[in-house]
């Protein structure tokens, strides 16, 4: 029996669970022991069908061990790939207008107010509070253009234990940016995002880099060329991530066309802002040459079906970027997405697919209405919630495996309060569907984050 691992442990986690291993497979592990290394990863996984599992359960009480019940189970926890961290306030709020009056009446005005750090602090402590509560133990997060509150949200994130890729937004066009809302000297704006990157590194207790920085151009319509390719070369020089929107809807789409003559991937790929650590938000309207650059580049896309039911004028093709095998995860796009919960975005992933599957204009006759082949299901949603957005990130997260760190979420199907309800002949593939769809907030009774429980 191999005792080598032991020196590494520091507790034994002894739970069912359930991780995806592809779009299409989920695998179910019933009273699994997770042993979980010093590291905040899982060193060793021992199933219940291993012939010394009861060897090495006697061995593991000599560390901690917590032992779940049997209506407990473990999800990875859930990957948010896309996150306005200061419209938190505005969740919910005036979806009733349309995206320009949305933006220059409440959105700017709002994210203005983050000069102040004050203003910020109690806005952010609770959005990471809730964020954690909903099962979410990693956000690439948009900040606004002020680095001292920027900065603020990734010191909270480290407080209160969550996974963070914080962005401090940069735009400098005056031709697309409010008046008092931009970066007027691209220079320093420039500076200020190296600034930023290395702050962020340098953080206390951030020596894991469990927070870690993102170049953030808003998208292109807000950003000069000068700004574009400044950030690129910040991009090669740093090694960091990237974040912007990409061809979300039909006007930003077309202005990338008529100001470069190509579509806003290509236009990124130029800039050196396409790459291995790049998350595209939405992407909806990307051309299958698109699609082939974004694959050659190994980037990754941010899938926010419910903000894009609001505010992009058409429905993202999932199933054909999968097919494609391309790297996606899901985004709640708050406050465009009106839920901060994953397991929200999921349902609204598997309905924006059979959207567009089946057509919604019932004038139009059936073989003609929909996008043959177009819906996902329940596998593909939990897949992207937890594992495609570890992949898109290219971090070791969004599965319960070994050498991956320990981000989950503890699931009570039992819970007096909630719509979750198991029945003695549902099957394991049976109970993970119901989670996917009926799981709200009090079902997730603890949260971990590295190995160490943060809810």
């Amino acid at each position: 029996m191999d005792q080598s691992f032991l020196p590494d442990i520091q507790l034994v986690i002894q739970a069912n669970f359930f991780t995806a291993s592809s779009p299409q497979e989920i695998l179910f592990y019933p009273q699994a022991l997770l042993c979980i290394g010093k590291n905040g990863k899982i060193i060793r996984i021992i199933h219940h069908d291993d012939a010394l599992y009861d060897s090495y359960r006697a061995l593991f009480k000599q560390f901690t061990l917590i032992q779940y019940p049997e209506h407990h189970y473990l999800l990875p926890g859930f990957v948010d790939l896309h996150l306005h961290a200061p419209q938190w306030p505005q969740l919910g709020k005036a979806l009733d207008l349309p995206l320009a009056d949305w933006l220059q009446q409440h959105t700017f005005p709002l994210e203005k107010k983050y000069a102040s750090v004050e203003f910020a602090r109690p806005i952010y402590q609770d959005m990471v509070t809730t964020l954690l509560a909903n099962g979410t133990t990693t956000v690439l997060y948009f900040s606004s253009i002020h680095t001292p509150a920027s900065l603020e949200l990734a010191r909270i994130c480290l407080q209160k234990g969550q996974r963070a890729l914080i962005g401090k937004v940069s735009m400098d066009n005056p031709e697309q940016c409010p008046e008092d809302y931009i970066e007027t000297d691209t220079q320093q704006a420039l500076q200020e995002v190296r600034d930023f990157i290395e702050a962020v590194r340098q953080l206390p207790q951030n020596e894991t880099q469990r927070v870690q920085p993102v170049i953030t151009p808003r998208f292109i319509p807000s950003c000069s060329d000068t700004m574009l390719q400044g950030l690129g070369e910040i991009a090669q020089d740093t090694d960091c991530h990237v974040q912007t929107h990409c061809s979300e809807s039909d006007w930003a789409h077309q202005y990338g066309l008529d100001r470069y003559g190509k579509t806003d991937t290509a236009t990124l790929n130029d800039f050196g802002l396409l790459s291995r650590k790049t998350i595209l938000a939405h992407s909806n309207k990307i051309t299958q040459e698109d699609f082939s650059l974004i694959k050659q580049q190994q980037a990754g896309i941010a899938h926010c079906p419910l903000s894009n039911f609001y505010f992009a004028n058409c429905v993202f093709p999932l199933r054909r970027a999968l097919e494609q095998q391309l790297h996606i995860g899901l985004g709640t796009d708050v406050a465009g997405g009106h839920s901060p919960s994953l397991f929200n975005a999921c349902q609204h992933a598997i309905t924006a697919s059979k959207a567009l599957q089946d057509g919604v204009d019932g004038g139009i006759e059936a073989g003609q209405r929909g996008t043959q082949e177009a819906a996902i299901s329940y596998k593909e949603a939990f897949w992207l919630a937890s594992a495609g957005g570890g992949i898109a990130l290219d971090l070791a997260i969004g599965q319960i495996r070994e050498d991956f760190y320990f981000d989950v979420m503890v699931i009570d199907t039992q819970h007096p309060h909630s719509n979750l309800k198991i029945w003695p002949d549902d099957r394991p593939e049976d109970i993970l569907q119901k989670i996917i769809y009926n799981t709200e907030r009090q079902n997730i009774i603890e949260v971990w984050v590295e190995g160490q429980k943060v809810v």
